[in-house]
């Protein structure tokens, strides 16, 4: 439990976990109420993250081909769904 911070750290740098706000507040102002607070992600680091987890590991141990492609969609869902926060990121309000 020591290292969490370290590694909600690594999982948002990968682009496992991305940081982002909804204030409605900003709604009533005309502004976008969507912040993405999280950085262009490092994608190369993303399934040595996976690697790094335990649960993930065990998966890579036991079926090594079908975990890779498990990590391997895993990792095109997560540019997907970083991709569509930069969209709401940037819609008009």
């Amino acid at each position: 439990m020591g290292k969490a911070q370290a590694e909600e750290a690594a999982a948002v740098e990968c682009g496992y976990w991305h940081l982002w706000r909804y204030n409605p507040a900003l709604e009533e102002e005309g502004k976008n109420p969507f912040v993405l607070d999280s950085k262009e992600p490092q994608w190369d680091k993303f399934q040595d993250f996976l690697k790094g987890e335990v649960r993930y590991a065990s998966v890579m141990k036991q079926y090594p081909e079908e975990a890779q492609q498990l990590f391997d969609a895993a990792q095109e869902m997560a540019q997907k769904r970083y991709s569509s926060y930069i969209r709401m990121s940037k819609m008009e309000w």
